[in-house]
Parts: C-alpha cells; structure tokens; sequence
C-alpha cells in the first residue's frame, strides 16, 4: 500500500491558527486539510515497506542539526510561475535550505519540482484578487520562535493532513 506523507516545520500557536484563518479567509479550500507549515518535503508516495527505512532516515537527519530560530515576516508570491502567496522566511532561510537537503535525501530522495524557497503557504491555485488580499492582509504578519524538530505528516483518506511522528534536533 502506498501512503501519501510529507515532511514540514510545523508553526506553533498563536501564528497557525491566524494563517489558517486567514486562508479559510480567503475561499482557499486547503485551509481546513493541511495545517501552517515550512515544507522539507512536498507530498511524496511511500510504500508500506519503505516507512521504517524513511523513519529511520529522518531520526538520523534530525540528530544530526541543531535548534535554530525562524522569523517569518510579510508576504511575497511566485506568480505568474505559480499562483501561490505565501508568508515569507525573514531569517532561519539558510537552516532550512541544509535541513531540506537533508531529508530529500537517501530513501527520500524526489527531484524537485522547483528550486527550494523556504515559505508558509497562505493562498494556493485561487483567483488573483483572492490572491491580492492574502497577499495584502498579511503584509504585516510576523512571528518568531525556535525551531526544535520537524514533523512527518500523513494525508489520511479523508485528504486531512495530519502529525504522524515528530523528531527532534540533536544538541
């Protein structure tokens, strides 16, 4: 059987809860179903054979770097290549570029669709003024906290996105 997980940073309260809100905001209909995040690895198949080998991977990635601190702030887009706002990662973009290397490694290689940019997505596939307002209402969104671990996510049947196993940094 092949699951569908991903791997992320996930984003502490109170700043999950306000992305959330605002992309239920904004008619984004992913809100509900994948929870505040900085992806390390898009949604990726995996076999049922191959789960202990990609657990086993991540204990490794995740003994192997240290906490560090992430501060999101203000909003930026990648259109017209892709119609996505995001928050943007002020500071902690050098960290997560190694850490997603890391993991898109060994048994959980995958070739990137496009060039890594750490980002919390906010607005996704949506019309440009549902966009623009994303975009617009949080300008001025800012958030800083540490960064511990990371969290491997499973998209269940009922297409929810949730926690399967979280790993912490080494010292």
């Amino acid at each position: 059987m092949i699951r569908r997980i991903g791997v992320a940073i996930p984003i502490p309260e109170p700043w999950a809860a306000e992305l959330t809100s605002w992309r239920a905001k904004v008619g984004d209909p992913q809100a509900e179903s994948v929870p505040a995040h900085v992806t390390l690895l898009p949604p990726t198949g995996l076999a049922d054979d191959g789960a202990a080998a990609a657990e086993a991977h991540l204990e490794d990635v995740a003994a192997a770097h240290a906490p560090f601190d992430l501060h999101l702030r203000g909003t930026g887009t990648f259109r017209p290549v892709s119609d996505v706002v995001f928050v943007a990662v002020a500071s902690g973009i050098g960290e997560c570029e190694v850490l997603e290397a890391a993991v898109r490694s060994g048994p959980m290689h995958r070739a990137a669709q496009f060039p890594y940019h750490p980002h919390v997505t906010v607005a996704q596939s949506l019309p440009g003024d549902a966009l623009d307002r994303a975009y617009d209402g949080l300008a001025n969104f800012e958030a800083m906290f540490a960064v511990r671990g990371f969290t491997l996510f499973e998209q269940r049947t009922d297409g929810m996105w949730r926690p399967h196993r979280s790993f912490t940094f080494g010292d």
